[in-house]
């Protein structure tokens, strides 16, 4: 039976109340009564922890086949064995044999007087035959022993304390040995939570064998392994050992498995994994300039083009929020790829992602995948600086117009998606030549407008002080000229429908469009207080 980590500190704390009951606990400091007690967990037994990581230690038998880091033979413990002594538990008591451990966890099933055969059933077949639990059954007791260091490990004091007793040359041995996915996958999951402790990483990459042994993950077909490899790299990337996670990703045959992993994978969170490291890697000026010209080589932007299409196109299926995420960081990676010195060309002469990106930003209903849209936003701005000629055409379509306003509330927050916001909005709003239209095509500039009188006043009520950004920063003074160019132009656009329309009246033009004029003067009085102030 796995030994349950909650079990074991509730027995801790009833062991701690009976002693107080015994009159252990001092007069002055009286034990609350059971109605007023909180219910809050003591600090894990060291000696505890320790007895996990030896009940991970894999068999004798499996020894030959593991690195030099883990020794042994069949037959006696190797007295160089590297877990003796580090494991041993506080009291100085010599560690057991791996085999004995092994043994260990048969009796744990045995003490407990559970049936073998009933957690060894695979589909169906009982797992019983002589007294002795199937492989199935002890792969179970050690998945749950690896599963409470996995949660363990998300603590940087447990983390520390298990690095300290060999916690990584023990998974390291089971990443070199298990035939098992959920083994490895659970390796991959405790290397990944204490990775998630920047002092702890340097500890990673000096486990020699290590980086090896994770970089082979790569090429399981298990998509959770896949999944953890990736999330742990992500972790590692993003740490000051960059340049050595970067360069054991840069062989060949290792970079183009990470992207044919993204570009094959049907699971939704293998694709966020794997497109998130890719994404890391990106924004990683040091990983960048390692992994950025192979990648480019390989055809990473076609690939996250291709990716970018399908979930686009499963925009309309029954369950697409379960893809929102997917959609996000794929976004978010091809603008990254936007911003790149000598590859934004890349981006920026594709039309099918123009039209794609456009697509996205007049989709009718955004709340559900705003930060989608808010990303989109900032990477049609990063297009439009390279193209020049692609302003006036997209100036004409109304729809993205009318969707970028509606983006404009997602973006109050964020400068750097407020500023791309207002700059393509400028952008669009100087090639409308509202002086040599008729009131037809200016009444359809003026309804846009008019119609996102709220949005747009509410985003200049909130920032009309500019705030929320600090004293100095560049952003802000990028978003200022930017709004403040826009509104003029509003401005003059409004004006211009206000004389066609009175010229209209008074020529008693019948069948004239008509537009709510409250709408269109608050528009005007909101853009003008916002220049003037």
């Amino acid at each position: 039976m796995v030994v349950d980590l909650e079990s074991a500190l509730q027995d801790e704390e009833e062991e701690e109340e009976e002693h107080a009951r015994d009159g252990d606990a001092p007069a002055h400091h009286p034990f609350a009564p059971p109605d007023e007690s909180f219910d809050l967990s003591t600090t894990v037994d060291p000696s505890y922890i320790i007895s996990l990581i030896r009940k991970l230690i894999p068999p004798n038998q499996t020894y030959n086949s593991c690195s030099s880091q883990v020794e042994g033979n069949k037959s006696q413990k190797s007295s160089s064995d590297p877990f003796e002594g580090k494991l041993a538990p506080p009291d100085g008591t010599r560690v057991q044999d791996s085999a004995n451990d092994f043994s260990e966890i048969m009796d744990v099933i045995d003490d407990n007087n559970e049936p073998a055969c009933e957690e060894g059933k695979v589909d169906g077949e009982s797992g019983c035959g002589n007294g002795v639990p199937e492989a199935s059954t002890l792969e179970e007791v050690w998945e749950g022993y690896g599963c409470i260091l996995w949660d363990l490990a998300a603590s940087q004091t447990h983390a520390e304390l298990m690095v300290e007793n060999l916690v990584l040359d023990v998974l390291l041995a089971n990443l070199t040995v298990s035939q098992s996915t959920r083994v490895r996958e659970i390796c991959l999951g405790i290397i990944g939570n204490v990775a998630c402790h920047e002092v702890l990483m340097k500890s990673i990459v000096s486990t020699k064998g290590l980086i090896d042994a994770i970089m082979d993950q790569l090429f399981l077909d298990d998509t959770q392994c896949l999944c953890e490899a990736c999330r742990f790299l992500t972790l590692a990337i993003q740490c000051n050992e960059s340049i050595t996670w970067a360069e054991a990703l840069l062989p060949d045959h290792v970079i183009r498995r990470l992207v044919w992993i993204a570009e094959n994978t049907l699971n939704p969170l293998l694709i966020e994994k794997s497109v998130g490291l890719l994404l890391t890697i990106l924004e990683n000026q040091q990983a960048a300039s390692i992994l950025l010209p192979p990648l480019i080589d390989i055809g990473l932007p076609n690939v996250l083009f291709d990716l970018l299409a399908y979930e686009m196109s499963q925009l309309t299926s029954e369950e697409n929020f379960k893809r929102y995420p997917v959609l996000d960081v794929i976004l978010r990676a091809i603008e990254a790829l936007s911003v790149t010195d000598d590859h934004s060309d890349k981006i920026s002469s594709n039309k099918g992602l123009i039209g794609l990106v456009g697509d996205l930003v007049k989709l009718p209903d955004k709340m559900e995948i705003a930060d989608s849209c808010v990303t989109a936003a900032v990477l049609m701005a990063n297009i439009m600086s390279d193209v020049t000629d692609l302003a006036p055409e997209m100036s004409q379509d109304l729809p993205f117009l009318q969707g970028l306003l509606d983006i404009l509330p997602f973006a109050a927050n964020d400068i750097e998606a407020r500023n791309a916001l207002w700059s393509i909005i400028v952008r669009l709003l100087v090639h409308i030549k509202e002086s040599e239209m008729g009131i037809s095509s200016l009444y359809q500039y003026v309804s846009v407008l008019a119609s996102k009188c709220d949005m747009i006043d509410e985003d200049l009520l909130d920032h009309q002080t500019d705030s929320f950004v600090k004293h100095g920063s560049s952003d802000g003074c990028k978003t200022k000229p930017n709004v403040t160019m826009a509104l003029k132009r509003i401005i003059s656009i409004l004006h211009q429908w206000k004389t066609l329309k009175d010229n209209a009246e008074e020529n008693s033009l019948s069948g004239k469009p008509h537009i709510d004029g409250s709408l269109v003067d608050k528009l005007l009085h909101c853009c003008e207080r916002y220049i003037n102030r």
